[in-house]
């Protein structure tokens, strides 16, 4: 019998980052919306989902982060900005947007969807956007009071720092929150 992974590919974020959007979460937490909010230490960049993998699909997945990453330098990068998915009229993932090298990082997301899509995973249907996600709407949100903390937090921006790795991850959901696993990870040029 092979033991399912639930397992995803993001790009790890610093300490730094960490914390701004720790700071950021706090802020926004006063306006008592009805959020889920994501552990800090839980929040990374994510470029695509995979559900659930075999222990064999570890190492193809890995040569495709490789191949990708071989000919792809470090992306410098930043939090900036503060957003909703899918709107305001049915406000589902408070996320805080990206800004630098997103065209470079956009396209390597694509690189590695197109290996991917080679070893039999579906390609994303919606359109990747960069981003983090800080929190998720559960049941009704005050959205007056949403869009007023959009409003007055939306000018967050974070430090810039550098991406020099892809990670495969395992996801492990339990009661206090999902653990994260790394299973690879490949650095960039």
């Amino acid at each position: 019998m092979t033991n399912n992974i639930r397992s995803f590919i993001a790009i790890e974020l610093p300490g730094q980052i960490i914390e701004a959007i720790k700071k950021l979460q706090e802020d926004l937490r006063k306006y008592g919306l009805g959020i889920r909010w994501v552990k800090p230490e839980n929040i990374h960049l994510t470029l695509k989902f995979l559900g659930n993998i075999s222990e064999k699909d570890v190492e193809p997945i890995a040569g495709v982060l490789k191949t990708a990453a071989d000919t792809t330098a470090p992306f410098h990068l930043r939090g900036q900005g503060l957003g909703i998915f899918p709107g305001i009229s049915r406000p589902r993932v408070v996320w805080v947007g990206m800004s630098g090298d997103v065209e470079p990082l956009e396209q390597f997301q694509l690189n590695v969807e197109e290996g991917l899509e080679q070893l039999g995973f579906p390609k994303e249907k919606r359109p990747f956007r960069t981003h983090l996600t800080l929190g998720r709407v559960k049941g009704k949100v005050e959205k007056r009071i949403l869009l007023e903390a959009i409003e007055q937090l939306g000018n967050f921006e974070s430090d810039s720092f550098t991406a020099d790795s892809i990670i495969l991850f395992r996801s492990e959901l339990r009661r206090d929150g999902a653990v994260y696993t790394k299973l690879a990870e490949i650095p960039f040029l």
